[in-house]
């Protein structure tokens, strides 16, 4: 079963309880030490990182999908590691 709903012929955001069910679903250390992979491959100087993400109102592509940004920044550094638009799931 995908988390992912299609409406319009378009991928919905998945809701608040489908994320939580899914984390709650993963196991706590594997978890952990997926993300301080990540952490340690990427953001070696933080400890900690801010992840968010933005639905850019009236920000529409040539193929007409509205605009997704994610952003990742180090609390320590406050060094941005990434920032990037999505591309919608076809």
């Amino acid at each position: 079963m995908t988390p992912f709903r299609r409406r319009n012929g378009r991928y919905a955001v998945p809701s608040r309880t489908t994320f939580r069910e899914t984390l709650i679903s993963i196991d706590p250390d594997q978890l952990e030490q997926a993300l301080q992979g990540w952490n340690d491959q990427f953001a070696k100087e933080d400890e900690g990182l801010a992840v968010d993400g933005k639905t850019m109102r009236n920000a529409i592509d040539d193929d007409d999908h509205q605009a997704h940004i994610l952003g990742v920044v180090g609390h320590q550094t406050g060094r941005c590691h990434t920032k990037k638009k999505s591309v919608p799931c076809q």
